[in-house]
């Protein structure tokens, strides 16, 4: 089994090493690619858009990034997987041998365990929702013909196309194995898929989600606390992190499981206060709600507002403290794009109304 593995991590390695080598000219995109697969543009990009042109796939964007999130954690923390940048130094694969050198960049170092890939499995579940939606609303009203076989090449190609240059940009960046992200990409789109078949999150209560965030609050503190009183250290890879990147800044906080878990569980708990709430039902299901100024407003004025939350980084000398207000910083997230922002933008709208009358 260790020696198919090395074998596995081997290959790996010199595929690394051969992006980083042909493709060089490419670091610049390869960094946007993985910035841009991060779920936190799922909450402050795509989420708000979504949820004002159509409800129900905003409301799916977050299920799906939020339980594929936390999916991702628990697997890691079963699979105990690898990842390039450490592994190459302390494996005894390349004892009668130098050691392959591959370079680091400032998003590299991750300290989570390496597989699944949380990007591509989080790239992967988004988009597919993104893509099925747009498929579900440009063909529902039309019969199979060439034009319709085209929207669906189309927009898989897109699918396919931005999966292929995230993995490729993971492995590029040292942070995985390509075997890490192939099985997250198929892990999003079943996540994904399953969610196509949920139908109780479009309407679920503040209780359903407090519910929720509870049980994948304790579960995932409860698994922790088993597996480290059977001796089972889940955060061995932060003292990897710190002791192989190859400089410390690059060693970030909010890479951290718990600090993941925590920006996800503010995130539905927050979407659930939102959708349950006065200014929800006032703004969005009032008479402006279905009106194109109210909507193009809402997403206006919700990436403005988000880029400002976004602005906001908490202090990590206080671990707690940290995580505290990484909790409340995505609670902000859907509050602000579901409740706030939709009720001042009808306020407005109304008052204006009332001034032409």
């Amino acid at each position: 089994m260790d020696a198919g593995m090395d074998l596995l991590h081997s290959s790996g390695v010199s595929m690394v090493q051969y992006l980083q080598t042909q493709y060089r000219d490419s670091q610049s995109w390869f960094l946007f690619i993985s910035f841009a697969a991060d779920l936190r543009n799922t909450f402050f990009i795509f989420f708000p858009i979504w949820f004002h042109l159509s409800e129900s796939v905003g409301v799916k964007l977050i299920w799906v990034a939020v339980i594929g999130d936390w999916l991702n954690l628990v697997f890691k923390w079963i699979l105990f997987g690898q990842r390039p940048y450490w592994w190459v130094h302390e494996t005894p694969y390349y004892s009668n041998s130098s050691v392959p050198h591959i370079e680091q960049f400032p998003v590299t170092c991750e300290t989570g365990p390496g597989s699944p890939s949380g990007h591509a499995m989080g790239s992967a579940g988004v988009y597919y929702v993104m893509v099925t939606s747009i498929l579900t609303i440009l063909l529902q009203k039309h019969q199979p013909s060439v034009k319709n076989w085209c929207v669906r090449a189309v927009l898989w190609s897109v699918f396919w196309g931005v999966q292929f240059c995230v993995c490729l940009s993971r492995i590029f960046l040292a942070a995985h194995f390509p075997h890490q992200v192939i099985t997250g990409v198929i892990k999003g789109m079943i996540v994904a898929e399953a969610f196509s078949h949920i139908q109780w999150i479009y309407g679920a209560s503040l209780k359903k989600y407090l519910h929720t965030t509870l049980f994948l609050f304790c579960f995932t503190v409860g698994f922790y606390l088993l597996l480290k009183v059977l001796g089972v250290d889940l955060l061995w890879t932060l003292e990897k992190a710190k002791r192989w990147c190859v400089r410390a800044e690059w060693v970030h906080m909010d890479t951290t499981p718990f600090a993941s878990l925590l920006r996800n569980l503010g995130t539905l708990f927050g979407l659930g206060l939102a959708l349950n709430s006065p200014l929800y039902m006032e703004s969005c299901r009032g008479k402006q709600g279905h009106s194109a100024p109210f909507r193009l407003g809402c997403i206006a004025a919700s990436l403005v507002v988000l880029h400002l939350i976004d602005s906001f980084k908490p202090p990590t000398k206080i671990a707690a403290l940290f995580y505290l207000l990484s909790f409340c910083k995505s609670a902000a997230v859907p509050l602000a794009t579901v409740g706030i922002i939709p009720y001042c933008i009808s306020s407005m709208l109304s008052r204006h109304d009332r001034k032409l009358l």
